[in-house]
């Protein structure tokens, strides 16, 4: 275990992949931190890993965290700054090399060790998984995964804080990972900060909601916020958010000094909400926090203090996911000028319909939206005004028939002369075909998955 300390500073640098460049840079050097968490991964991001790797053995991973390492890990290394990643996707060992060789091009060889968590990835296990009928139903459909089984593309079990904890233990600065939790990235820093029990449940939940808190990045301090959003103060510069953490598992949620965008209670409850479920039971494979626990208060200006935390015994299982190949979709758009704009968009989706219809297309969904009409509200935004200035038609459709779709996508740009007048918007060209990649959420239980721990110095 580590030096004692009253309080530990874990800063969020990134809440998805594709986040702002700069934000973990600015974590780094504008203030005080004693770990980097850096959240990489959604649901879908595993399945377009996967196939990149299968065009290159070496792929898989988040690319932009190597770059990113060769800017700030020399100043890591000088601050004493730890970095915990799920950037390694499911390639996690090619990640930790690619960082490895940045580090040894730094001049930093025998400076850091580099820790790798797998055991996450299933992929090559579903087979034996099912004959021994461990069936990995659909948490949603009941389905067992057997209906899938041919066309899924990744199935990656989430892992908890306790591996990146043994790297932490076992001397690592940075800790790549593939699919671990976005809260374990948090929480493992405080279990081997302040040596927290596997059955310490109300500190271990205490934890885990200070990683919901800051796993989505700005998100909770000013960034997509629905309360007062006028008044945010300089979102351009905003400024990601940090957790300071006592060994007793209160914590106050921060940013740096002198960026913008806020930290408030309301910022904070709106983050909480975010992907909950069931509020008295989150649940993780670390333990159940009770959201409905929470204690939150100003604790100054852009400072919220999380008190309260309870929590119960992780369950026996891990969930899985899982994602597969449903078929195909291509959209399209064009958009139409007053007057009547809306009715002109109307009558475009009608008349394409029915071409697709005399052309014996078959589709699973067409879906026609209208945007600055009713795309966003739907039947809720009422009839829209007939002095709309413009309103832009989209149109999308889905299906098992690649070819099919293919046909579609060259049904838009003939309605710009033999459809509804005055028509912009096709700069773009024809639409293109795109791989539909579906979700399957699934348990397993815990016994088959075994997470694997390799250090290695730089």
């Amino acid at each position: 275990m580590s030096t004692k300390r009253e309080t530990i500073r874990v800063a969020c640098g990134q809440g998805f992949w594709g986040d702002l460049l700069d934000a973990p840079v600015r974590q780094v050097s504008e203030g005080p931190i004693d770990y980097l968490m850096l959240d990489y991964l959604a649901e879908v991001t595993m399945s377009i890993m996967q196939k990149q790797r299968a065009r290159d053995p070496r792929a898989g991973y988040a690319r932009d965290f190597i770059p990113l390492m060769r800017e700030i890990l020399p100043l890591c290394v000088e601050r004493d700054i730890r970095v915990t990643a799920n950037a390694g996707g499911v390639n996690p060992t090619g990640c930790a090399e690619a960082v490895r060789d940045v580090a040894r091009e730094l001049g930093l060889a025998g400076r850091l060790k580099i820790g790798t968590v797998t055991g996450d990835d299933i992929m090559g296990r579903l087979d034996e998984l099912l004959a021994r009928g461990i069936e990995l139903r659909n948490m949603d459909t009941g389905e067992p995964l057997a209906h899938v089984r041919e066309r899924v593309q990744s199935a990656n079990a989430y892992l908890g804080a306790w591996p990146i904890v043994e790297a932490l233990r076992r001397g690592a600065r940075v800790v790549v990972t593939g699919r671990a939790t976005d809260t374990g990235l948090t929480l493992a820093p405080l279990i081997y900060e302040f040596g927290w029990g596997e059955n310490d449940w109300n500190r271990l939940a205490a934890g885990t909601v200070a990683g919901h808190i800051i796993e989505c990045g700005a998100q909770v301090s000013g960034g997509n916020c629905q309360y007062e959003w006028q008044a945010i103060p300089d979102l351009a510069n905003v400024g990601f958010p940090i957790v300071e953490a006592s060994a007793d598992g209160t914590f106050v949620v921060t940013k740096h000094e002198g960026t913008g965008g806020r930290v408030n209670v309301p910022s904070v409850k709106e983050q909480l909400v975010y992907e909950m479920g069931d509020p008295a039971g989150y649940i993780t494979p670390d333990c159940v926090a009770d959201f409905t626990t929470i204690r939150l208060e100003n604790a100054g200006r852009d400072r919220v203090r999380v008190r309260g935390v309870r929590g119960r015994p992780a369950t026996e299982f891990l969930k899985v996911s899982i994602s597969y190949s449903a078929g195909f979709k291509a959209v399209g758009t064009l958009v139409y000028a007053w007057p009547d704009a809306y009715a002109k968009a109307r009558a475009a989706d009608q008349i394409l319909r029915a071409r697709l219809e005399r052309l014996g297309l078959k589709f699973e969904q067409i879906l026609a939206e209208f945007v600055g009409a009713n795309a966003t509200h739907g039947p809720l935004a009422g009839e829209p005004s007939t002095d709309a200035p413009e309103v832009q038609l989209r149109v999308g459709v889905r299906g098992p028939d690649r070819a099919a779709v293919e046909r579609f996508t060259k049904e838009i740009a003939p309605l710009i002369l033999t459809g509804p007048p005055a028509v912009t918007g096709f700069a773009g060209g024809r639409p293109k075909v795109e791989e539909v990649v579906a979700y399957w959420p699934a348990l397993i239980p815990k016994m088959e998955i075994e997470p694997r721990v390799e250090v290695t110095e730089v």
